[in-house]
């Protein structure tokens, strides 16, 4: 039997990182938050109200994002085997589900507006989303260094994303509205930004529930590390072969490896680990050889 762990150095630095990102934007959306507020109420704008809805679930799925990279990176108690890494993807899947929540009812309320547009103050609308969109941009450069390292800081990424269309969303409406009186713009920007919205969160959460029901990781092909392993010299076979994700970067692989000569066992799990590390990127392997006719004996129930 053989186990590899030596990712939690690797992913702890990168849990650093990712919380001076998260908690630097966090601090600039809750910042603009309370203006694009007072902002959407006394202009009357839904598509300002929209974006300020969209800072509010970015403001909060931040602060849930900080609050699982925090955890995940807190020495966890003997009965935790995997330690609080899943936190993080639990944040991601959370984060999916309210951007489809803010973005249904945003949705809902333009189709309120869209045969009775009220009257919009343009000019202030615009001057609040130029400030929410520099805000969001800020936040989008802070947080895309990490994006492709964690799904949990991808969901967040993606939440100020959003509100990054939605502001400019609202400026065009704005625009329209102060330059041609088109108060239809207002309703229809805040419809397409809520499509645009669901559009983007559905794969975080396909992603974040696939890592939940420890599917094989993607970019992975079980069926070629099965013949990769059967294609090594001294292994005659291999089953219960099991590759998932424990959390973003860290995925795992364990099997049981029949072989033809069991006196060759150090040698085989070197070369298996060395293979899997260079090939597949996996590091986090556990692996049973087990000689040529060996029948394992069943656990009662």
């Amino acid at each position: 039997m053989h186990a590899h762990h030596d990712h939690h150095h690797c992913h702890s630095h990168r849990g650093g990182k990712n919380k001076r990102r998260l908690a630097f934007t966090l601090v600039l959306a809750a910042g603009y938050l309370v203006a694009e507020v007072v902002g959407g109420l006394m202009t009357n704008s839904l598509a300002l109200l929209a974006d300020a809805g969209h800072m509010l679930s970015d403001v909060a799925a931040l602060a849930l994002s900080f609050f699982a990279v925090w955890i995940a990176d807190r020495p966890a108690p003997p009965h935790r085997t995997y330690g609080y890494y899943r936190a993080e993807i639990l944040a991601a899947l959370a984060n999916g589900a309210a951007l489809v929540a803010v973005s249904g009812f945003i949705i809902f309320e333009a189709f309120q507006r869209l045969w009775e547009p009220p009257e919009v103050q343009a000019p202030l609308m615009l001057w609040i989303a130029v400030g929410g969109l520099l805000i969001n941009l800020a936040g989008l450069w802070m947080l895309h260094g990490g994006r492709d390292e964690s799904l949990n800081v991808r969901g967040a990424w993606l939440h100020v994303l959003s509100d990054t269309l939605g502001s400019v969303g609202v400026i065009l409406a704005a625009g329209l509205i102060w330059a041609f009186g088109w108060y239809w713009s207002d309703p229809v920007a805040s419809l397409i930004i809520g499509l645009l919205v669901i559009y983007s969160s559905w794969r975080l959460l396909a992603e974040a529930t696939a890592v939940l029901m420890e599917s094989a990781p993607r970019g992975i092909d079980v069926d070629e590390v099965r013949d990769a392993v059967v294609a090594m010299d001294d292994v005659k076979g291999i089953h219960d072969l099991h590759i998932w994700t424990i959390t973003s970067g860290l995925d795992s692989l364990s099997a049981h490896v029949v072989s033809d000569d069991g006196q060759s066992h150090p040698d085989l799990l070197t070369r298996l680990r060395t293979m899997l590390h260079d090939r597949f990127g996996i590091d986090h392997i556990t692996i049973q050889i087990e000689p040529e006719g060996f029948v394992e004996r069943e656990t009662p129930i």
